[in-house]
């Protein structure tokens, strides 16, 4: 899983080390990162090909396969999606148009997310990790395997 929030430096040419521990998973699952645009924060999406491909038949699967979103979701995911490998360094060069979506510059956040992590401008990250903050506290949601554990 990727966990953690990391700050690392990006170099002018937009190469940045790729957290250790993401390294690690990567190497060990013998895959690549791919990374694309979000679709739902200003940030860079990334994960391992395999998470692409099970979202891949989840698109197929839950939508009609000649229907307008099938292919506005396709468009914007797969066709947006570039795949990483890393120097030996660790090191991972993230392209113009992913770095300025992001608006990335000389430092960038990688936020683990469990299967699938963030990259994010710094400041952007702070404000919206503070929104998130007092939203989840504000109010508190209840997982299911916690409702489970009351049940016992």
């Amino acid at each position: 899983m990727f966990l953690d929030t990391v700050y690392n430096k990006v170099d002018s040419k937009g190469r940045v080390s790729l957290p250790a521990d993401y390294r690690s998973i990567v190497k060990e699952l013998n895959s690549e990162i791919v990374c694309y645009r979000s679709l739902s924060a200003p940030c860079i999406e990334g994960c391992v090909e395999d998470l692409l491909e099970k979202l891949a038949a989840e698109i197929e699967t839950s939508t009609d396969f000649f229907s307008q979103t099938q292919d506005d979701l396709t468009n914007l995911i797969f066709g947006d999606a570039k795949r990483f490998s890393f120097d030996s360094t660790g090191r991972i060069v993230l392209s113009e148009k992913l770095l300025k979506y992001a608006n990335i510059t000389d430092t960038a956040v990688f936020v683990g997310k469990g299967r699938k992590f963030q990259i994010w401008n710094p400041v952007n990250w702070e404000a919206e990790e503070a929104r998130i903050r007092a939203e989840v506290l504000k109010n508190r949601p209840v997982l299911n395997s916690a409702k489970a554990g009351e049940n016992k």
